[in-house]
């Protein structure tokens, strides 16, 4: 997998998970300030589209992620 695609399975799956732990109507609510961490997932994707720059994928490339599309 390259960083890219790691970045956006991993923002999906942080998006999903706050909103099943935010929202009241989920069976494994647990509060709704969970869904800030949502706000926060989707402010990070909205910066690195504008800026077209990502803390997490600078990060998994000094792991050795392999860059790219």
């Amino acid at each position: 997998m390259t960083t890219w695609r790691v970045v956006r399975v991993v923002a999906g799956i942080f998006i999903l998970l706050s909103l099943a732990l935010g929202t009241p109507g989920s069976p494994i609510f647990v509060n709704q300030w969970w869904l800030a961490f949502t706000a926060f997932v989707g402010a990070n994707l909205l910066q690195s589209g504008l800026t077209r720059w990502c803390l997490m994928e600078s990060l998994l490339r000094k792991f050795g992620v392999k860059p790219g599309c």
